[in-house]
């Protein structure tokens, strides 16, 4: 059983899905991929689960959380990926960011991995709640982002946090 549903937010439209154990989807713009079913009713615990997800992510945008609780279901997805975006959740707060080099020893890899953990930034499934809006290049400049990279500034800027901009900015790849 999966949930799914469309969250207006100030940075655009977001698609939520989530499975009975946690969220597997945030992602930008309505139609960013396939429907993952509708909920089955109102005690289904992916619906809950989905609800939890909305609320904090309404929060989030309002000013008033920090940090996400609800869970994610990464069990569709490589380990490597998965172990990136574990250290990213338990370890980058609100408000900080962290290079791709840095998040790869993290993640307990060796620092040559940071291409690796580019391509996991790239393909985050749950975009925000996995935070890889705080992950950044070297020299702390922004990188690409699904999103792009105005959305990237913005979720940065709501978090206090911004690293230098550049007319380089622009042109920067995910990785």
């Amino acid at each position: 059983m999966s949930a799914s549903t469309v969250l207006g937010t100030p940075i655009g439209t977001l698609r939520l899905a989530a499975s009975p154990l946690g969220l597997t989807r945030c992602g930008f713009g309505a139609a960013a991929w396939p429907d993952h079913g509708a909920p089955t009713g109102s005690h289904d615990r992916a619906s809950v689960v989905l609800a939890q997800a909305v609320r904090e992510l309404e929060d989030y945008f309002a000013g008033a959380r920090r940090t996400f609780t609800v869970p994610v279901d990464l069990r569709a997805y490589p380990e490597f990926e998965r172990r990136v975006h574990v250290a990213l959740r338990r370890h980058v707060g609100f408000g900080e960011t962290i290079s791709y080099r840095d998040l790869a020893v993290l993640a307990g890899f060796p620092d040559t991995a940071a291409q690796g953990v580019g391509r996991a930034m790239a393909t985050n499934p749950v975009a925000i709640v996995m935070p890889c809006h705080r992950v950044v290049g070297t020299d702390g400049s922004l990188t690409g982002y699904a999103g792009g990279i105005e959305t990237k500034r913005a979720l940065l800027e709501l978090e206090g946090s911004g690293p230098p901009t550049t007319d380089d900015d622009q042109l920067a790849l995910p990785f």
